[in-house]
């Protein structure tokens, strides 16, 4: 649908929730530190939301998991990435839960086990982001097998420039010519004359055209 298949659309689907809890987690330090409630509740809804979208990252990536090309290798670490992400649906969910029934009753102790959770529950977050970079960038997980052979022979053929092209430059036009391949002046161009150089004298010194004659 639109384009995307699966791998991608979990890759579309994983970020926002990461960033969600994350920012619910930093809400909920700022709580802490500044004893302000609009924070907890900042914290308990960008939690609620970015558990529902957790969900959503992990049964598309249940889903890509099983249509993209991969070898033993790309398998055990994609197994680590889908365990630890399951043990931070795990995590988030269950203090979701127990903080929309409890927000309003919680004394100091419990809110401090709920954040204790959260942190620990970011760090298995991050986790799952450090698998999924490796499935990615270590291992190409998601880009077809064909497409990844072309890409390798690209590269190993390296890339061309042509004559005089530079890095976002491109080569100067040559000047206008005539049919005998001589050099012509474009049309208002003033009057002169095209001379070589002189040559150099024994000394290896040379003087520009029309300089008078004169001693060394």
């Amino acid at each position: 649908m639109f384009g995307y298949d699966w791998p991608r659309l979990h890759a579309a689907l994983n970020d926002l929730p990461a960033a969600l809890l994350i920012t619910a987690v930093l809400f909920d330090l700022i709580a802490a530190a500044t004893r302000r409630a609009g924070f907890r509740q900042a914290s308990l809804y960008t939690l609620v939301v970015g558990g529902i979208g957790a969900v959503a990252a992990v049964l598309s990536g249940l889903q890509a998991e099983e249509t993209i090309d991969h070898g033993d290798a790309v398998h055990q670490v994609m197994e680590t990435h889908e365990l630890l992400a399951f043990v931070t649906l795990g995590i988030f969910g269950v203090l979701a839960v127990w903080r929309l029934f409890r927000e309003t009753r919680m004394g100091a102790a419990e809110r401090s086990l709920s954040l204790a959770l959260a942190l620990g529950g970011a760090g298995v977050l991050i986790a799952v982001a450090v698998y999924g970079g490796r499935l990615v960038f270590d291992h190409a997980a998601g880009i077809p097998t064909g497409v990844l052979q072309a890409e390798a022979e690209q590269r190993t053929a390296g890339h061309q420039h042509a004559p005089g092209e530079e890095h976002g430059r491109a080569a100067p036009a040559p000047g206008p010519t005539d049919s005998a391949g001589v050099h012509v002046d474009p049309p208002g161009t003033p009057p002169h004359t095209h001379e070589e150089p002189a040559p150099a004298s024994p000394g290896g010194h040379s003087h520009e055209p029309g300089t008078p004659a004169h001693g060394h």
